[in-house]
């Protein structure tokens, strides 16, 4: 495959669904300036995420919605000949997942229920049970949802499943317990930093990190919106600031570059990390 344009977006997604349809198009169309054929939205890009992390009031959750209802279909529409990522709060009969799918305008082509949850979001989600890669038009693919990309097996799992890009979909604030004055300065501003770049050079893929600006409830967002190649480099971002991260890379072509003398995966013992499981 050769070098295409992904883009990993910052920007705000509350409650009203119409809304945020109206500004996931904005985004589509802008990054279709680009030209870009990967555009992965942040967590909650349909509905927003909970107001509050400790204690979620089961009175304003994101609304939840059919996966094969009209809000997803109108994405598919809006996307086209792009691939593009998003998150929505998905519900399964009585259950509701924080959930991720990956569409383009010929239909779905994969889909994630978050599986690590912190603090309180037990209380309003279940969890998912499984990480998957799939097929699309830019290369194999996976997707994590904000707290899963805290743990290396998340990411390895897909790796090894034959992913090239993980596509990382935030909703991912400030420091509840200790908030820097600045965003940038904040502890969580560095440690989402950190994964992104950790979980792109430890399993050598490309990461694509889209995040939520702006706040709900007491939760403020990062942004922080990037693109890591596969050697851990950051390629582009966007700060704490609304926009898009836009990069060119061959993911396929970047991976392999990247393991041609170290081969991360190849050079694994996994009988010497029984212990793990």
């Amino acid at each position: 495959m050769t070098a295409v344009r992904v883009a990993a977006a910052a920007a705000h997604f509350g409650r009203d669904v119409a809304a945020c349809l109206s500004r996931i198009a904005m985004v589509v169309e802008a990054a279709r300036r680009e030209e870009v054929r990967l555009l992965v939205l942040p967590d909650g890009a349909l509905g927003g995420y909970l107001a509050d992390l400790r204690h979620p009031d089961p009175d304003t959750l994101p609304p939840a919605l059919d996966p094969d209802g009209p809000e997803i279909a109108r994405v598919r529409d809006l996307a086209g000949g792009m691939t593009v990522c998003l998150g929505y709060t998905e519900q399964c009969g009585p259950l509701r997942y924080n959930a991720a799918v990956c569409v383009t305008g010929d239909g779905v082509l994969g889909h994630h229920r978050k599986v690590h949850q912190p603090a309180g979001e037990a209380l309003a989600y279940a969890a998912g049970d499984s990480f998957t890669a799939f097929d699309t038009p830019v290369g194999r693919l996976g997707m994590l949802i904000d707290y899963d990309k805290t743990f290396p097996e998340s990411a390895r799992a897909l790796a090894c499943d034959g992913a090239s890009t993980l596509a990382i979909l935030n909703a991912w604030p400030a420091s509840l317990t200790n908030r820097a004055p600045r965003l940038g300065q904040d502890r969580q501003a560095r440690l989402f930093d950190l994964y992104d770049c950790a979980r792109a050079a430890e399993n050598q893929v490309v990461v694509v990190s889209a995040n939520q600006t702006g706040t709900t409830g007491g939760l403020r967002f990062l942004g922080q919106a990037k693109v890591v190649g596969a050697g851990g480099e950051v390629l582009a971002r966007t700060w704490a600031k609304a926009g898009l991260a836009v990069a060119e890379c061959d993911p396929e072509a970047d991976v392999a570059r990247a393991r041609l003398v170290l081969h991360h995966l190849r050079e694994r013992r996994p009988l010497a990390y029984k212990g793990l499981s």
